[in-house]
């Protein structure tokens, strides 16, 4: 049963994830296949010295003349970490406090299962669905910046795909942590959402604002996106962002093992 729990949780997003991945890899595409025509611009680097410097910092505009730097303004810069926001944050909504809305937790809840394991497996199912987009994007990437002649290496590439995932795992496990602790998915959806939201205002706010400068660092968009994250490597803020999400989860083990599952809302 213990299994069963992980295993479950991951069949009943199967058909989901295959929609989003097929998404995923349409939107990769279309914007590879964008590539030859900004490359291509007359003057292309006197029209981006144009933009103000802090618009240039904050999105590292003046790379866009690069294959690497062409996906990381276009793709990884806002696009693609909504994509995996808006995925886990939904995910980890329903995985608890859906269920619980729908009224099958408690009957899971029923079974010897220990409700810390529950979770946990539940918190499992949702890292490995995310990190399977994060495989679909590696893949559709890795293709069509090859067969587009983008010239960046495949491990820049495992590097950007990897922030993503854990962009999505922290903010997906917030979700949960939140649902298991209120049971009430829209809660869960705007506290994930209004943490998204905020670290992504001190993320760009600190390109403008010399007093927010210094506390960029504790954004996770920051720790994944300073960089790159094309072309970053695999920085020391990635096990900051695992670690942080890992914290927010194990803080609401004892909170759902003592909270009374109510049997329908």
């Amino acid at each position: 049963m213990f299994r069963n729990v992980f295993v479950k949780s991951l069949r009943d997003q199967f058909r989901g994830l295959i929609g989003w991945g097929i998404g995923l890899t349409l939107l990769v595409i279309v914007e590879v296949a964008l590539w030859p025509s900004v490359r291509d611009i007359p003057d292309l680097e006197e029209f981006l010295s144009n933009y103000p410097e802090a618009m240039r910092d904050l999105f590292n505009i003046e790379a866009i003349t690069t294959g690497a730097g062409f996906l990381n303004v276009e793709l990884f810069s806002i696009i693609l970490p909504a994509v995996f926001l808006i995925f886990a944050i939904g995910r980890g909504a329903r995985l608890v406090a859906g269920e619980e809305r729908a009224g099958t937790l408690e009957v899971l809840l029923t079974t010897p299962v220990p409700r810390v394991h529950v979770l946990l497996e539940k918190a499992a199912a949702l890292a490995v669905s995310v990190l399977v987009l994060g495989i679909v994007l590696f893949a559709a990437t890795a293709t069509s910046s090859t067969l587009g002649s983008m010239d960046i290496a495949i491990g820049d590439l495992a590097g950007a795909a990897a922030a993503m995932v854990l962009l999505g795992i922290e903010h997906g496990w917030l979700a949960l942590a939140v649902g298991a602790a209120t049971g009430r998915p829209a809660v869960s959806i705007a506290v994930a959402g209004t943490a998204a939201v905020a670290g992504y205002l001190l993320y760009a706010l600190g390109a403008f604002v010399d007093a927010v400068e210094p506390w960029r660092v504790v954004s996770p968009f920051h720790q994944a996106l300073e960089g790159g994250p094309i072309g970053a490597g695999l920085p020391a803020s990635y096990a900051w962002m695992g670690a942080l999400a890992a914290v927010v989860l194990v803080a609401s083990l004892p909170v759902f093992d003592r909270r009374d599952v109510a049997i329908s809302r």
